[in-house]
């Protein structure tokens, strides 16, 4: 059944009003019910007789998952007298036994982390490894079965007697994919049969079967923390912010520390009875209000109009592209627009790229350019190279862009330029382009809209502002409710499109290629009108410069 466009931008939740309203008779069901590859990995792990006992997980590197991990294999082996050790060292010296010996002898052992995990598991962060890669050979023999030798305590007093010790231990690693990364320089053989790896989910597939596993999950968090019940519309208002996050509307998060931040801050504001719908958003927007000074600041610049963004009016030349800005230091990103514009003179066909040519546009940029450049030359069909050059650039624009996600907005400013017909400023552009016409996804979709939702309301609804987006990024989306209801009420609007050929009629409101029975010129027929005149002029010029000539000599 056909949704309106207001009901894709935000996921819907309704097929599972069923199963919501019996939320309070749902057993709950531990972090791992959502983590099937990562608990047979543990299941593998403590089977493994013979073969060596590592396991390297991908995982936020943070001692909460290591503790879970512990409490996951302990209740796997169902034996209280195995040893299950959780560490947030990083030092050497605590790892292995220390020696102390007095005349070159030994008169004190002092255990180590792998003396109090032998016969058991030791579960560690990557970073040990990393920090004392010169240690790791040690670390290694030990889980490998072979014997090491302890540690001096003093190196001043020389140990005359050989020490060493065989353990009978399984080592867990956890670390995120930079650190398994630098992890495997030090040592390749552990991708290569000498670990089992598995990796924490981030994201959860939710579907009318799985569900029902997602609440159990929910509820054993609620428990677990000691946090107040959930009511079904709390529940819907999490899931909905939790397609935000993921950033698609078939996933939500697993993230135990993510959902229990918010919901902790609800349950401030519910006072610890039940939380509803209405805290968990008073939550959201509470975290929202402490990390916006950056992108209520940035927004303020053109809102004051310092930064310049036309939402209404047509120009030639110029476009309203969407961008996502990313600070070092700064908990979110966030949408802005950027003015794009591009002018054309007499030349050979170069299309310049501003920001390549001033070493403030990424490699990606570049290639988004690039193929931008062949699709539009494929599109026009000359015989010969364009006879005129053009110069694109991100107006007002001060640091590094990246990516290929305005190469639409791009084309339609291009298209523009060597047409001569104006561009709606009303609508803004996001959306990547192939060689052969065909708009792609881009990523950031909620924050690029809001961005330019924020200054068309200030400015003013004029019922015709809105964004042109690939349609493939429906599935990304879920909407502040403000723009939702927005879209709603026709005051602004999304045009999802699939290529090029749609996307020119909504902003220049002229086809892109010639139509049959159509009164006016396509964009394509405008501008090769363009080139024949030029031609034309190029042509006349040239005999009476022969002429000219003629008659000088």
């Amino acid at each position: 059944m056909f949704k309106e466009i207001w009901q894709q931008v935000t996921p819907q939740f309704d097929q599972y009003d069923q199963i919501l309203s019996q939320y309070s008779k749902i057993t709950k069901s531990d972090f791992f019910s959502c983590q099937p590859r990562l608990s047979a990995a543990i299941d593998s792990l403590i089977k493994l007789k013979n073969l060596p006992g590592i396991l390297l997980i991908n995982s936020s590197d943070n001692p909460v998952y290591r503790e879970l991990l512990a409490k996951k294999i302990i209740q796997t082996i169902d034996n209280e007298d195995t040893p299950v050790i959780t560490s947030e060292t990083l030092s050497a010296t605590e790892m292995f036994p220390i020696l102390q010996a007095e005349k070159g002898y030994i008169i004190n052992e002092m255990p180590g982390l792998l003396d109090h995990a032998n016969g058991g598991y030791l579960v560690i962060s990557v970073n040990w490894i990393l920090a004392n890669a010169k240690d790791w050979p040690d670390l290694k023999a030990a889980v490998l079965g072979y014997p090491i030798s302890g540690r001096n305590c003093d190196p001043r007093s020389p140990i005359h007697a050989q020490w060493s010790k065989q353990y009978n231990v399984k080592l867990v690693m956890l670390g995120d994919r930079e650190q398994l990364a630098n992890l495997e320089y030090i040592d390749s053989e552990l991708r290569d049969g000498l670990s089992v790896y598995s990796e924490i989910e981030s994201e959860y597939f939710l579907n009318s079967e799985s569900i029902e596993n997602y609440l159990s999950y929910i509820k054993w968090l609620t428990k677990e923390y000691q946090l107040p019940e959930l009511t079904s519309d709390a529940i819907k208002r999490l899931l909905t912010h939790g397609v935000r996050f993921t950033e698609d509307q078939h996933y939500v998060p697993t993230s135990l520390i993510w959902i229990r931040s918010i919901l902790e801050e609800a349950s401030i504001l519910s006072n610890d009875d039940c939380i509803d719908e209405q805290q968990i958003q008073n939550a959201i927007d509470r975290k929202y209000f402490r990390e916006s000074y950056l992108p209520e600041r940035a927004a303020s610049d053109i809102l004051e109009g310092q930064v310049l963004i036309e939402t209404q009016g047509t120009q030639i030349g110029q476009v309203n592209g969407l961008t996502v800005i990313d600070v070092a230091g700064h908990p979110i990103s966030y949408g802005e627009p950027a003015r794009i514009s591009c002018v054309v003179h007499f030349g050979d066909g170069d299309i310049s790229d501003v920001e390549r040519k001033a070493d403030l546009g990424g490699s990606l940029h570049a290639k988004g350019m690039m193929i931008m450049q062949a699709f539009v030359s494929s599109a026009l069909k000359l015989d010969s190279p364009l006879p005129y050059s053009a110069s694109i650039v991100f107006e007002q624009s001060y640091s590094e862009v990246d990516g290929d996600s305005a190469s639409l907005a791009e084309v339609c400013s291009l298209l523009s330029a060597l047409s001569e017909i104006g561009i709606d400023q009303q609508i803004a552009v996001t959306g990547a382009v192939d060689q052969f016409g065909r708009v792609q996804a881009v990523g950031g979709l909620n924050e690029k809209i809001e961005g330019f939702y924020r200054v068309c309301k200030h400015q003013g609804f004029t019922g015709s502002q809105g964004v042109i987006l690939p349609k493939t990024n429906l599935i990304n989306l879920s909407l502040h409710a403000d723009v939702v209801n927005s879209i709603k009420n026709k005051e602004f609007h999304l045009w999802p499109v699939t290529n090029v050929d749609e996307a020119v009629p909504i902003i220049l409101k002229r086809s892109f290629k010639s139509q049959e029975n159509s009164k006016e010129l396509s964009i394509v027929e405008e501008i090769i009108k363009k080139i024949e005149k030029l031609d034309g002029i190029s042509e006349h010029n040239s005999v009476w410069q022969k002429i000219k000539t003629y008659f000088c000599h």
